[in-house]
């Protein structure tokens, strides 16, 4: 395993039915989801998915209802046993683990958002988001004072003696991650957490999860139906559909260029000026004013600058801009008004 992967699932395949195990062994991977259920009477939940989880990166999820998301994530932590397929965490097999290793690993390595945040009602606050320090046996005030600190940082200040009824559901939800966060984990599994939230409150807690991100760089797998959120908090996403992934990349990439008709309908309403960068959208061929602002080394765009924060600059100037590589310093194209007010205009 690459050192900076921290998850590789291979080949997972996951069937529901009274003989997965040996159905597994002699299937033909090349039958279809319907066909195995006519066949063999088992359901396919999951079909042959291999992908990598780079450190420290949100790893997003995502599909309709029924595609497989929820089932695949809970192979990864055992929740739900894997029929077939290997999944590694920092090269440890964890399908091989023990019933005391993998309890190890959810107390110590890993953490859990659910949709339902699970928070209990007769626990204050600060018991609840200390519940998985006390588990472990941390003394009260080592618990206290973790929980002060995230509680702070979730944006909770003042309301740790308050219990869950008394807390609106985007604060219920906050408490969730909270309690995900005081364990320090290495891994954060998030199963649609903000779905059930109302869209401002949705909006405000996304906002809040990944400035936190920013600040703790976990490595986090998050697990949602909506392409919106998926693109706003995936550095990878990877789309579902009947049990398979149809496609892998960054929001960009896919939105750029989606591999099939099922991609594509979940880019379709995606303003691309919203996800794509100088880069993707510059022309190659460069004329003689951007190369002299390139060679003064004036009004240079780099070429990972989103369109959206280049369009109060470009709409209102007739200049046209020589694009640079971000790690090079190296001359690529250019870009101008018209390629911007093209990508504003573009959907798909």
């Amino acid at each position: 395993m690459n050192k900076d992967q921290k998850i590789t699932c291979s080949n997972i395949w996951k069937l529901f039915g009274p003989d997965e195990k040996r159905i597994i062994k002699n299937l033909d991977k090349s039958l279809s989801i319907k066909e195995v259920q006519e066949k063999t009477g088992h359901v396919v939940a999951v079909k042959d998915v291999s992908f990598s989880i780079q450190k420290g990166e949100t790893f997003v999820v995502m599909g309709l209802s029924g595609s497989g998301k929820s089932t695949l994530v809970r192979c990864i932590s055992r929740l739900i046993e894997p029929t077939s397929g290997t999944v590694k965490m920092d090269d440890v097999d964890v399908t091989k683990m023990s019933s005391k290793d993998l309890l190890e690993l959810r107390r110590n390595k890993m953490s859990m958002v659910f949709q339902h945040f699970g928070l209990f009602p007769h626990r204050t606050v600060v018991e609840n988001i200390g519940y998985g320090l006390e588990v472990r046996g941390a003394k009260k005030d080592i618990r206290i004072e973790k929980s002060m600190e995230v509680l702070k940082m979730v944006g909770l200040d003042g309301w740790q003696n308050n219990y869950p009824r008394e807390l609106s559901g985007g604060m219920q939800q906050r408490v969730g991650l909270a309690r995900a966060l005081a364990v320090d984990p290495e891994i954060l599994i998030f199963d649609e957490p903000f779905s059930a939230l109302d869209p401002l409150i949705r909006r405000e807690m996304q906002d809040e999860l990944l400035k936190i991100q920013e600040k703790l760089q976990r490595t986090m797998v998050f697990i949602t139906h909506d392409f919106l959120e998926a693109i706003k908090m995936g550095d990878h996403i990877a789309i579902m559909k009947d049990g398979e992934v149809s496609q892998v990349g960054t929001p960009e990439e896919i939105v750029a260029n989606p591999k099939d008709q099922y991609v594509k309908d979940f880019c379709e309403d995606v303003p691309k000026y919203k996800v794509l960068s100088a880069g993707k959208v510059m022309r190659k061929d460069c004329c003689n004013q951007s190369k002299e602002l390139f060679k003064n080394k004036s009004d240079c765009i780099l070429d990972n600058s989103k369109i959206e924060t280049l369009i109060d600059k470009l709409v209102e100037s007739d200049k046209i801009y020589p694009v640079i590589c971000s790690d090079t310093g190296e001359l690529l194209g250019e870009i101008d008004r018209s390629i911007v007010m093209r990508s504003m205009k573009s959907k798909t």
